[in-house]
């Protein structure tokens, strides 16, 4: 009932990030200590802030599920001691094993802590599309981890997952029925979404955004992203969502802060481009309404002129 209660004042009142807020679990490589959602369900929020020292990297949500007959992990963080570190806050709460780990996508926050879960005999799933990008960029991000996080990077050794899947991976354990999908194309390849029908509750990874401002790399395609969100995402209508990075919220408020953000950037890109401007003015169209978000001042730019990039030639 406490689980109940403290999910539905997080869906009544907005709860902000800050990326200012340098580590909230000091004793832990753990940037935040995980917290029941809804019952059965945690997560515990990373830093809404690039990767640092003192979040150790920890800068997206690892999530896990209490199924009654063991436990799913919903990504196994940015190294080794962090997917360690969320097993021991697993054991604290339940004797039940991890049977599970799900790759929300191919970045390095949600797959270098691999190696951790395979040494412990848990099988790792990922989309195919995901598992080929980590395959291609698994060495930047080692040294990327090793760059930032110095010693807590120790102990891990990029993995790859050890299963794949295409559109849909259903599983049924204990109590829960979960469904591990691939909407469509969003922020990255193969991104993935684990879907709790019985829960109403999608922990959704970097397909939602609400308190930092997405990321929009070279490739992403903007009009494919928002066709995802208007079609399959829309049509599953989830009550709870797990965003990739921030506090867990509700459908609308991820749309605002995501498929209304991509709608905006898009129309000024565009509005820009009639007017014949070109990519140096790009960088400067107007994002004022979006300048509060965690991440503004590192990605707003970058990402107006990725989309320029994308929009030029449509």
């Amino acid at each position: 009932m406490r689980a109940a209660l403290a999910a539905l004042a997080l869906l009544a009142v907005p709860a902000f990030a800050s990326e200012d807020i340098p580590d909230q679990y000091p004793q832990s490589v753990l940037y935040s200590k995980p917290v029941e959602f809804i019952p059965h369900v945690f997560t515990a929020i990373g830093a809404t802030a690039p990767p640092t020292y003192e979040n150790a990297g920890h800068n997206n949500n690892l999530s896990f599920i209490v199924t009654g007959d063991g436990v799913v992990v919903v990504n196994s963080g940015a190294s080794y001691l962090l997917a360690k570190a969320l097993h021991d806050e697993i054991k604290a709460v339940t004797e039940q094993p991890v049977k599970l780990v799900i790759n929300e996508n191919g970045q390095g926050h949600a797959m270098l802590g691999n190696n951790y879960w395979i040494a412990q005999g848990v099988p790792v799933l990922a989309h195919v599309d995901a598992a080929e990008e980590f395959a291609d960029s698994a060495g930047q991000s080692m040294a990327a981890l090793k760059s930032y996080a110095r010693e807590n990077a120790e102990g891990t050794d990029p993995m790859g997952p050890t299963e794949t899947f295409t559109d849909k991976h259903e599983i049924t354990m204990g109590d829960f029925r979960i469904e591990v999908l691939h909407l469509g194309p969003s922020h990255s390849p193969g991104d993935t979404q684990v879907w709790l029908p019985d829960q109403g509750l999608m922990i959704a990874g970097d397909i939602a955004f609400h308190e930092r401002m997405p990321p929009i790399f070279e490739g992403t395609c903007t009009s494919c992203w928002i066709e995802t969100w208007e079609g399959p995402l829309t049509a599953l209508s989830p009550t709870y969502i797990i965003p990739g990075h921030g506090h867990p919220t509700n459908l609308a408020q991820v749309a605002r802060y995501t498929h209304d953000y991509l709608v905006y950037l898009r129309g000024m890109i565009g509005a820009h481009l009639d007017a014949g401007g070109d990519l140096a003015g790009a960088y400067y169209v107007d994002q004022s309404p979006y300048a509060h978000l965690d991440t503004f001042e590192e990605l707003a730019t970058k990402n107006a002129g990725t989309v320029f990039a994308e929009m030029e030639f449509e």
